[in-house]
């Protein structure tokens, strides 16, 4: 189990990153594809956001667990929850292989 504040931490950078998406997509573009004047400015406003705005900074989490190593996209949790739960008969659509 991961601790709260390591769970808290991601929520928080996620909630940062949607908030900011939009004035670093419009920053970006304007970085890749205006003027050196209009680019220069634009960097340094992209720089003054916060690191934590960035998407990069985020790292999916178990939702069960928040175990962050052997996350499966598709369900949203860890492998180990996901036996777990497969196993039980939990996940619709999934059963344990055998041959």
């Amino acid at each position: 189990m991961a601790k709260e504040s390591m769970k808290a931490r991601e929520v928080r950078r996620a909630k940062l990153v949607a908030k900011y998406a939009e004035k670093r997509a419009a920053l970006k573009l304007i970085v890749k594809t205006g003027n050196p004047v209009e680019a220069y400015e634009a960097a340094q406003k992209l720089q003054s956001i916060p690191k934590n705005a960035n998407p990069i900074r985020l790292h999916n989490r178990c939702k069960l667990t928040g175990r962050p190593k052997g996350y499966i996209r598709q369900f949203g949790i860890s492998r180990i929850q996901f036996r777990e739960m497969a196993s039980n008969g939990l996940i619709p659509g999934v059963k344990k292989a055998s041959w």
